[in-house]
């Protein structure tokens, strides 16, 4: 037996989730010593996020004995943080609701996308398969999604989709977890409200407004009591929605399947045999566990995340401070593999998907790293400006189309930070980052430096430090273009997206409005890493290939430990979670022998 150190590194230094670099030459370091098995079963996963535990629940439903090692106390990894969108062209699910899409219209979008690169076999792969997987899950599982009325692509390309095509999580009742409810990680902090209650888009009209209607208002109290309720026995609310809903049926299905979840599980290495990965080595509280795998392991390991080797390497460094990953999240798969021959893919359009955001510490000591997705950037009397007071970017594009636009140098004034700029109005109709719409008093965001207010244009260019003469004709410009409805620079408004995130009460334009009188915000947002992109090399079946193209057999990666078949690109809701979803399941059928049929 040969064992390789991987993960952590150095034996004897376990569980380290720190920062701290961990040097190449350590990582091929070599060891030979002969190692009794703790465990030996079929299958091996390691990561309990949307592609690690559809691999064992998909390997358990085949037969398979399966062992699920979870490097923290809670499953859900970065899927419980997300919106749960999976975007996989051409389901069943969408033409059941009658938003039909086709796989061929998304070939087309993908070739204006990709050009040459769209030929991929496995981006082939993932198209023929995503269909037959979604049905697999549902007709063998509790997973279930749906497809929203409208969802559009992020880029207007031949063959985009307005609706259809990327699919939402349905909600589900965290109570039928029992006592794991406890086990699943909670969704982001700031995004829950009165102590834990989740909020979803179709949410926020009804408890904003919950006079409006009748439908607002049964809306909102069915949710409030629904809450309150659940606060007696539980330490959050139990109506789960988006990538928390996902994480929990997953969950729900893999402890159903009878699969063996081993939690504070650490990978330290793989253990490799005449070329085979045939083994991990774990680190539990209080021990070392070794574990065969007859039929494979699967890394789900959460990609780059926090390994401050792998930021340095793979990211650029205006791009490393801040990312939106659970902080375990430390490379542990990606280096593992490494050290035994498996190649990290980095020659992409981006290393990383981006997100703009904004950052706050709270009176307790908490940091918020607030994501601005959708809810304030393509609202209307808002715009984005970078350190001279010029606008750089269609405000109300992708959030990762928005922060590649702020990695672009200028030539001329930084772009990180960026500053979102509105009026009072825009604040109290839209709210802004972490304040919510109808905030009264920002006090407490301005003494923070959350928030930078000013009674003027030129005061605020200076406090954000812009050539006021810059800042002041910048908005000019973009009130200008308001009235008219016609963003003449960078065309906000005129796309499905722009439109579909704007306020569609405001004319001519739902994603432009004049700034007003003073006085006058600004807001800091910062580049910040939603997912990887760079990642393991591997094939169409999810088996990791090394760098000569050869399998590195026994191996397979699927999640944000693989590379992303989109090239770093981001073409719509979901192109993270979908082939995280449908290569997960893709190793697991493999390892089973059982994917030949459905690759015919």
């Amino acid at each position: 037996m040969t064992i390789v150190a991987g993960a952590t590194g150095v034996p004897g230094i376990v569980g380290d989730t720190s920062m701290q670099a961990r040097a190449p030459e350590v990582w091929a370091a070599q060891a030979h010593r002969e190692q009794p098995w703790d465990v030996e079963t079929d299958l091996v996963v390691v990561g309990a996020g949307a592609a690690g535990m559809t691999a064992a629940l998909v390997g358990a439903l085949e037969g398979l004995e399966v062992v699920l090692c979870e490097k923290t106390d809670k499953v859900g990894g970065t899927t419980a943080f997300s919106a749960g969108s999976v975007w996989i062209p051409g389901s069943s699910q969408s033409w059941s609701v009658g938003r039909p899409d086709t796989v061929e219209a998304a070939r087309t979008y993908l070739g204006a996308l990709l050009g040459n690169h769209a030929s991929d076999a496995r981006l082939d792969a993932y198209l023929r398969m995503g269909p037959l997987v979604l049905d697999d899950l549902e007709a063998r599982s509790s997973v279930r999604f749906t497809a929203p009325p409208v969802h559009p692509d992020y880029k207007a390309l031949p063959g985009a989709a307005i609706g259809g095509r990327a699919l939402a999580a349905v909600p589900f009742d965290g109570r039928k977890l029992g006592a794991d409810f406890d086990r699943l990680r909670p969704p982001r902090r700031e995004f829950t409200v009165l102590g834990g209650m989740m909020i979803g888009k179709a949410d926020i009209d009804p408890l904003l407004h919950p006079f409006r209607s009748w439908k607002n208002l049964i809306h909102a109290f069915g949710m409030l009591a629904r809450h309150g309720l659940d606060r007696i026995r539980f330490q959050r609310g139990t109506r789960l929605v988006m990538g928390n809903a996902l994480a929990a049926r997953l969950f729900y299905d893999v402890r159903r399947a009878g699969v063996d979840v081993r939690f504070e599980a650490v990978l330290r290495q793989l253990v490799v045999e005449d070329g085979r990965v045939i083994g991990l080595i774990v680190n539990v509280p209080g021990r070392t566990l070794c574990i065969r795998a007859r039929k494979g392991v699967v890394l789900a390991t959460g990609g780059i995340g926090w390994s401050a080797e792998l930021r340095e390497r793979l990211l650029p460094l205006s791009a490393r401070r801040f990312s939106l990953a659970p902080e375990c999240n430390c490379g542990d798969g990606l280096c593992a593999a490494e050290a035994v021959g498996g190649e990290i893919v980095s020659d992409l359009e981006s290393p990383a998907l981006w997100m703009p955001s904004s950052v706050m510490r709270q009176p307790d000591g908490y940091l918020s790293v607030f994501p601005h997705i959708i809810l304030d950037r393509a609202k209307p009397g808002l715009l984005a400006v970078d350190g001279s007071g010029r606008r750089f970017v269609n405000e109300a594009d992708s959030y990762h189309d928005f922060v590649a636009a702020m990695l672009r140098a200028s030539g001329k004034a930084s772009r990180v930070p960026s500053f979102l700029v509105c009026d009072r109005r825009f604040i109290a109709e839209y709210g802004l980052g972490l304040i919510h719409p109808g905030t009264r008093n920002l006090k407490r965001f301005c003494d923070a430096g959350y928030l930078i207010v000013a009674d003027s244009i030129e005061e605020l260019a200076r406090k954000i430090g812009s050539e006021p003469g810059e800042l002041h004709a910048t908005i000019e410009r973009y009130n200008g273009y308001a009235e008219t409805g016609v963003d003449e620079e960078f065309g906000r408004g005129a796309s499905e997206l722009n439109r579909f995130n704007g306020d569609p009460a405001n004319k001519p334009n739902p994603c432009m409005r004049s700034i007003g009188r003073g006085p006058y915000y600004a807001l800091a947002v910062w580049p910040s890493d939603l997912a990887s992109s760079a990642g393991l090399r591997t094939d169409e079946r999810g088996r990791v290939l090394r760098s000569d193209g050869e399998v590195l057999s026994g191996l397979y990666a699927a999640g944000n430990d693989a590379v992303s078949i989109f090239r770093g690109t981001y073409p719509g809701p979901g192109t993270m979670l979908g082939p995280a979803i449908v290569f997960g399941w893709c190793a697991a059928m493999d390892a089973a022998g059982a994917l030949t049929a459905y690759r015919a």
